[in-house]
């Protein structure tokens, strides 16, 4: 089968708002949106219809025969994990086509349409009541890493190494894999890619995105650090995991003693040497412990 091109694909999706008179507006976000991402052929399609009336578009039966046979459609309110804006105001379905295009397509109230008009990666691709102002082309400014406040510096610091000193040390200690991984990615990685974005921005300016999860650290780090940064990307065995977890407490404190220094805020050296000595203590705790001390 071959793959429908990019110019077929916004076809489809404007007809299928053309035929409708109740679509009234079609907006395009995301990385097909964005002038810095270099095409690829796994683009999706984010795709914003605002429609007078969202209860009809919860017809499956209607909404899918349009864009063809789909390997897989998620419809993620009606899933196991809601987003958060899940109050029954839209609908969307996430659509991975057996063509090999991928499309998230939502329905939204027209009444709700100048609140979505704040995200710059936005491209207007259908206004049949001409009532979108003029919009600056799309640009990343929206998802540009924003400079840090001493109390969001304080929390990321906080979150680190509660994280590390709290959470991950009885996780490792008792072999809860499953617990550990997950520790490791909401809490450690989370805090690393905040603090290295910020000290990115004080480098090199703050007119950069790192992408969704950092997925464009490496465009912006020192290789060096890239290299390092990727090696806390480890497998299940406990010996490399807890390598891991120093490695990722040596470029946290790193990078949050440059962003400290040159923002005048305060690195809380004693809490990470605290957490470093109870990380390092619980690593020599014999399996069958009865006492921490």
């Amino acid at each position: 089968m071959k793959t429908r091109t990019e110019k077929e694909m916004l076809a489809l999706i404007i007809g299928f708002a053309n035929v409708d008179d109740r679509v009234r507006t079609v907006l395009m976000n995301g990385s097909r949106a964005n002038p810095n991402v270099v095409k690829d052929p796994f683009q999706d399609y984010d795709v914003a219809n605002f429609v007078t009336d969202v209860e009809p578009f919860r017809d499956e039966a209607y909404v899918l025969p349009h864009f063809g046979e789909a390997i897989v459609v998620e419809q993620p309110l009606i899933g196991p994990w809601p987003p958060a804006d899940a109050d029954g105001s839209y609908h969307n379905y996430n659509m991975q086509l057996v063509d090999g295009n991928r499309i998230d397509l939502s329905f939204f109230h027209v009444d709700t349409l100048n609140d979505r008009l704040t995200d710059s990666l936005t491209e207007v691709l259908l206004d049949k009541d001409g009532v979108i102002p003029s919009l600056p082309p799309a640009n990343e400014s929206s998802y540009f890493i924003t400079e840090p406040t001493r109390q969001l510096y304080d929390g990321c610091c906080t979150g680190f190494f509660f994280a590390l000193g709290s959470h991950i040390p009885k996780t490792i200690w008792r072999k809860n894999l499953p617990l550990l991984k997950f520790h490791t990615e909401a809490w450690l990685r989370e805090s690393v890619v905040m603090m290295l974005g910020w000290e990115i921005g004080i480098r090199t300016g703050w007119e950069k995105s790192l992408g969704s999860k950092g997925k464009y650290l490496e465009r912006h780090l020192a290789p060096d650090v890239w290299n390092e940064y990727k090696s806390t990307y480890v497998d299940s065995d406990y010996d490399r995991l807890w390598e891991s977890l120093f490695l990722f407490y040596r470029i946290f404190k790193k990078s949050a003693e440059f962003v400290a220094e040159r923002r005048g805020f305060y690195f809380p050296q004693e809490k990470a040497a605290n957490v470093l000595a109870f990380l390092e203590h619980v690593r020599t705790l014999p399996a069958d412990a009865r006492r921490i001390y």
